[in-house]
């Protein structure tokens, strides 16, 4: 007997590593044909910058805001309902359409402060994580009750725009809007797509300081481009991220948005305040659809819900009270339309110094478009090449389509960096 409890202790033993080799086996392999991701084009030039150890170093690279010693801003405005906030609310979970209070004041800044639309309940909003989690929301709302339907995205955009619709496994097809040999809008062939689209289709619109161009339609051209949708039946989703950013005013930077509702249109907005709050870490915007009637606008909030639920639940409550505090409080609010001028204003001025600073080092080029461009990025018309030199050479990082973001540069900077970026253009 004891040889045969001593027989089966042996095989119960071998069992066990036989086992705990095939767990070991399965373990291992489940994640074996994982791919590392590709970096991010924008955030892997941040990661480059910091690991440069040049007291030269310049990073125009990343859309944040900087003052002109390059430091990260908060506004005062941001800071009072801060301190106004603290202490004095809970912290519980917002209802899955986020900040009621957040939401109705951000739409005001969008449609109008007394808009109609606003008044007769006709818009479906909820607030999202940023204007990412905004464009993403709808664009699984796109999939999910227009199923066989495609977006048409301007050529060039933020990159994101095209993973955000890829995740949410709706086509892509891009249409016409940047004019590299004029640096400007290639309005001729923009207008032609439009017109050659399928009845009906989702057009992804920019509605101010188009990212990564900087070049806007004029308001003529935004009216065309209104009569044109209007024509042939196109939904126009506009992703607003810069607004009161552009041009210091918010109400001129939603006029694009203003011309499509006096046309008639019904369309969708994405919002963000991680620019012109500067809330950036906070995630907080809004989505909102523009419905035939009060009932509609129910039923579409209750499915953008719906969408939220097995998301994120629901929206962060820190962003949504500091917005909502600043917007609905008159002088609080003054004090953040002064601040968004103050920064629109800089950058504005970041781009006439750039352009002088390279007019006087007698660059052979034309640097109009530096100035003709609005909004927080410049499209230099730099090759890859040419900002490969810039970094090597120079410890300048920036994207390697050329994109400047304008809030990097200040009057310690602006000279060396129009002297590096003549250099590398020079010969061109």
């Amino acid at each position: 007997m004891a040889g045969f409890g001593k027989a089966m202790a042996c095989r119960e033993h071998v069992r066990i590593r036989l086992g705990a080799r095939f767990m070991s086996s399965s373990s291992s392999s489940w994640w074996q044909s994982v791919e590392p991701a590709p970096k991010d084009p924008i955030l892997g030039v941040t990661e480059a910058f910091l690991a440069d150890p040049s007291p030269d170093k310049v990073n125009v690279g990343v859309g944040a805001y900087r003052d002109d010693n390059g430091k990260p801003v908060v506004l005062q405005s941001v800071r009072e309902a801060e301190r106004r906030i603290a202490g004095n609310l809970n912290m519980e979970y917002l209802p899955m359409g986020g900040s009621v209070k957040m939401v109705e004041e951000t739409l005001k800044l969008a449609y109008g402060e007394h808009s109609e639309f606003i008044k007769d309940k006709r818009i479906a909003a909820v607030q999202s994580l940023s204007g990412t989690g905004a464009c993403r929301l709808f664009a699984d709302f796109q999939k999910r009750f227009r199923p066989d339907s495609q977006i048409y995205i301007p050529n060039p955009t933020w990159a994101n725009h095209h993973n955000i619709w890829r995740d949410a496994q709706v086509p892509q097809k891009t249409y016409h809007y940047y004019h590299p040999e004029s640096k400007g809008l290639d309005f001729s062939a923009l207008m032609d797509d439009i017109k050659n689209a399928p009845n009906g289709s989702f057009f992804l619109l920019h509605a101010c300081a188009h990212n990564p161009t900087g070049v806007d339609p004029s308001e003529e051209q935004w009216r065309e481009i209104s009569h044109q949708f209007k024509v042939k039946g196109h939904f126009a989703f506009f992703d607003m991220a810069y607004q009161g950013f552009a041009s210091g005013d918010p109400d001129r930077d939603a006029k694009s948005i203003r011309i499509f509702l006096q046309d008639g249109h019904h369309i969708g907005i994405s919002q963000s305040y991680a620019k012109n709050m500067g809330l950036y870490g906070q995630r907080v915007g809004c989505l909102s659809v523009l419905c035939e009637d009060e009932k509609q606008a129910v039923t579409v909030k209750s499915q953008l819900q719906q969408l939220a639920r097995p998301m994120y639940s629901n929206p962060p409550v820190h962003g949504a009270l500091v917005v909502s505090t600043i917007l609905g409080d008159p002088e609080l609010k003054k004090l953040w339309l002064k601040e968004v001028k103050v920064m629109a204003d800089r950058i504005i001025g970041m781009r006439t110094m750039l352009r002088e600073n390279l007019e006087k080092l007698g660059s052979p080029l034309s640097w109009k478009h530096i100035t003709d461009q609005i909004g927080m990025f410049c499209y230099s018309g730099m090759t890859p090449e040419q900002v490969d030199r810039l970094t090597k050479e120079f410890h300048i990082y920036m994207t390697r389509n050329g994109r400047i973001s304008m809030a990097g540069i200040n009057t310690s900077n602006v000279g060396y960096l129009a002297n590096a970026i003549n250099e590398v253009t020079k010969s061109a």
